[in-house]
C-alpha cells in the first residue's frame, strides 16, 4: 500500500456539560485526505482544497500534528498530503481536529505496529493546538474513537468510550458568522463558583449515566451548561430565541458546538430531529441570518479509509 484516501469526521465538543472533556462524532460530514508514502522523511503538503490554508507544514495543522507523531516514532520515510476541507473553518464542528486526527490515523495505517488510539489522540492535540491556542481533545478523540468520548485526564491523558444510544440524532445549525476558538476562550472566567462547580458536575454525570440507560429524560434534564454557555452565547446573536425554538419542536436540550457559531439540538430520532430543522432554519430566516444544517445521528465510527492503492 503506498496511498491512502481517509474520511475524518465532524464532531460536536462539550456537549454543554462537558467543556474540554466531551465529545462525539457525526456521520457523513467530514474532511477527506490523501496520504502518499515518500522515501523522503517529513510531511510535504501538495494540495489544499475547500479553504485557504498554508502549505508549509510547521504551520499548518495537518503537518504540525503529522511531524509530532513521524519525529516521535523516528521513521525512515515521509508522506505527500493533499488536504480537501469538507467542514467550514470556524464553524465550530471541528475542522481542525478532523486535519489533525486525519492524519495521524492515515499515518498510523502505515506502520508495522500501529500505535493506540490515545497515542493517536495525543499527536493529534499538537495539530490542534494551532488553531485553539492550547492542547484539547474534545474534538480530536471523537474523530479517533468514533461515539462519545470522555476525556477523564490530560496528566496523563485517558480517554473513555461512552455508550451510544441507538436511536440519538443531533440537528446542527451553522449561522454564516465567525468565532475564533482562541477569542471564545479568551471570555471565560478563570474561577467558577463552587456551587456551579457541584452543578455541572452532577449534570456531566448525569448524561453519561442517561446514555448508558437510554434514559432521555435523564440526557435532556442532564444536558446543562452553566459555566460557558452564560458566556459565550453572547457571541451568537439571537442565541435564546433559537434555543427556545429547538426546545419547543422536539429538541431534547440544546447547545453551543464548540466555541460556535454552529449550534446543536440532541433528539430522539429523525424525525423529531427533521422538525427542529426545518423550525431553525425558518428561526435563522426570521432573523435574516444566513445559514446551513445539517442532521445526524451521533456516529459510533470515527475516521475510515475510503479508498488504498
Amino acid at each position: 500500500m503506498n496511498e491512502i484516501r481517509v474520511f475524518s469526521p465532524a464532531t460536536v465538543a462539550n456537549v454543554n456539560c462537558g467543556f474540554d472533556v466531551l465529545g462525539f462524532a457525526l456521520d457523513g460530514l467530514g474532511d477527506e485526505m490523501v496520504l502518499r508514502k515518500v522515501l523522503e522523511k517529513g510531511i510535504k503538503i501538495t494540495k489544499i482544497t475547500g479553504a485557504d490554508l498554508p502549505f508549509e507544514p510547521k504551520e499548518n495543522v495537518v503537518g504540525v500534528a503529522g511531524l509530532a507523531m513521524l519525529n516521535s516514532l523516528d521513521l525512515d520515510f515521509g508522506f505527500e498530503v493533499e488536504i480537501h476541507k469538507k467542514i467550514r473553518l470556524g464553524s465550530g464542528v471541528g475542522s481542525s481536529a478532523a486535519s489533525a486526527a486525519g492524519i495521524v490515523y492515515g499515518i498510523n495505517q502505515f506502520l508495522e505496529r500501529p500505535v493506540s488510539n490515545l497515542e493517536l489522540t495525543a499527536f493529534g492535540m499538537k495539530g490542534e493546538a494551532v488553531a485553539s491556542g492550547n492542547e484539547h481533545a474534545d474534538n480530536v478523540a471523537p474523530c479517533v474513537y468514533g461515539g462519545f468520548t470522555l476525556i477523564t485526564g490530560y496528566s496523563p491523558l485517558n480517554i473513555v468510550s461512552l455508550s451510544v444510544p441507538d436511536d440519538l440524532y443531533v440537528t446542527i445549525i451553522h449561522p454564516q458568522i465567525t468565532i475564533k476558538t482562541k477569542e471564545a476562550r479568551a471570555i471565560l472566567p478563570k474561577q467558577v463558583s463552587l456551587q456551579n462547580a457541584i452543578k455541572q458536575s452532577g449534570n456531566l454525570a448525569g448524561l453519561i449515566a442517561g446514555l448508558y440507560t437510554e434514559d432521555y429524560e435523564l440526557i435532556a434534564s442532564s444536558t446543562q451548561d452553566v459555566l460557558v454557555e452564560p458566556y459565550r452565547k453572547n457571541l451568537i446573536p439571537n442565541f435564546d430565541f433559537y434555543k427556545q425554538t429547538a426546545l419547543e419542536n422536539g429538541g431534547i436540550s440544546f447547545g453551543i458546538s464548540g466555541s460556535g457559531p454552529s449550534m446543536f439540538t440532541l433528539c430522539k430520532g429523525v424525525k423529531d430531529a427533521g422538525n427542529v430543522e426545518v423550525a431553525l432554519s425558518n428561526a435563522l430566516k426570521l432573523k435574516n441570518m444566513q445559514g446551513d444544517s445539517y442532521i445526524s445521528p451521533v456516529s459510533k465510527f470515527g475516521n475510515r479509509i475510503l479508498e488504498q492503492k
